[in-house]
């Protein structure tokens, strides 16, 4: 394969030419970061991919702009065999190398500055950093001890050795660090303390919260309090495990939502929205009522979202097409009526207060937000 050819191709798409990080792109070898991947067919079946057996299509895959998933539930890649087929969400992938430049502009690293790397994964920021920095500044961490291995492995086959740690983010991040990027969604609240606590005096973060899209940068103050801004740039990272798999579904109340009738039923003001792809809508569900869970279906021109709450609260709204669905409700919150509202102030105003919102993060991990007259948090209980 003549990877640098295709490396230089990548490196000119996803950076500019005075950029400080077309060199690192240019000059990683991106495909040795992920032999076998996961992709969907068009059941939705997940299949697996290797890249010996087709070096055209490893070298499509791996020098595209594109993420790779490399873990589905709690079966890697690497370790899967051609017949096996399996079930759940993606839990581990190469993030699209734009991306990965994006995060790592927002971290504004610099030289002689250490970075953590949160969430290794395939192992691509972390070399694209150590190219830039220098690998003795850069530690990689990950929950997953196959993938701190596995990374660690072949950046050293490249040369690169960044220090790797395994560990669970939200309850240890050992060392202290003067920049901090995250491509994992980051809990707000308890789970975000350990990641301030690493987080040097005057040091910077990049990450995302979790089940939001929104990505936060901020500098920690002397008081501990982490001060900074809602970036007008989005990403849907997965979010942060503590084991193997992410907790179940709450698939009894997925089943409901299917079938209920619910005791309050309406017709929505709105079309049908899958609102995990709708990325404002979302992040804003998300500071109105905490830990909703979404669904999307579409069966001919029929299209059904579902959205389910851990306290008992489910909805459902059905609709041909952008007509006004119907929509059934349960339970102590009325899910949809609550993202209709959010759909109003964006159509009124013509916008979401989020993107360009002021943050501040305070030492429990509570995530502040403020734009205007607007006020709103995350992880507070």
């Amino acid at each position: 394969m003549d990877w640098e050819k295709a490396a230089g191709r990548l490196a000119d798409r996803v950076t500019d030419p005075d950029s400080r990080w077309l060199a690192p792109v240019a000059t990683v070898p991106r495909h040795e970061l992920v032999p076998r991947w996961w992709e969907t067919d068009d059941a939705g079946v997940w299949v697996l991919r290797c890249g010996a057996d087709d070096p055209g299509e490893w070298a499509e895959a791996a020098y595209g702009d594109r993420s790779l998933v490399t873990r589905v539930g709690p079966l890697h890649a690497d370790r899967a065999g051609p017949d096996d087929r399996p079930e759940g969400l993606p839990t581990s992938s190469a993030t699209l190398p734009s991306l990965v430049v994006r995060m790592l502009r927002h971290g504004r690293l610099g030289d002689g500055l250490s970075l953590l790397d949160l969430g290794t994964g395939a192992g691509g920021l972390a070399a694209y950093a150590s190219r830039r920095i220098g690998d003795r500044q850069v530690t990689s961490l990950d929950v997953d001890p196959y993938l701190a291995e596995a990374a660690s492995a072949r950046l050293a086959a490249m040369g690169l050795h960044p220090t790797f740690v395994t560990a669970d983010a939200t309850t240890r991040v050992p060392g202290t660090y003067e920049r901090i990027v995250s491509t994992v969604g980051l809990p707000a609240g308890p789970g975000l303390r350990p990641v301030l606590a690493a987080l040097a005096p005057g040091g910077r973060i990049a990450t995302t919260i979790g089940r939001t899209s929104l990505i936060v940068t901020g500098w920690k103050h002397a008081d501990g309090d982490v001060v900074g801004v809602v970036e007008r740039d989005m990403a849907g990272f997965m979010l942060t495990r503590s084991g193997d798999d992410y907790p179940p579904a709450l698939t009894e109340l997925f089943a409901l939502a299917r079938d209920g009738e619910g005791d309050d039923r309406s017709t929505g003001r709105y079309p049908v929205v899958d609102v995990a792809e709708a990325w404002e809508l979302r992040s804003m569900l998300e500071i109105i009522a905490p830990g909703v869970e979404s669904a999307f279906e579409t069966s001919d021109d029929t299209r059904t979202a579902y959205l389910v709450h851990p306290d008992g609260s489910w909805a459902r709204a059905t609709a041909v097409w952008t007509d006004p669905p119907e929509v059934h409700q349960g339970g102590p919150q009325r899910l949809w009526t609550a993202l209709e509202r959010i759909r109003n102030r964006l159509n009124t105003e013509g916008s979401l207060p989020l993107l360009g919102a002021r943050v501040r993060i305070t030492s429990d991990g509570v995530v502040h937000l403020s734009r205007g007259g607007w006020q709103g948090s995350l992880g507070a209980r």
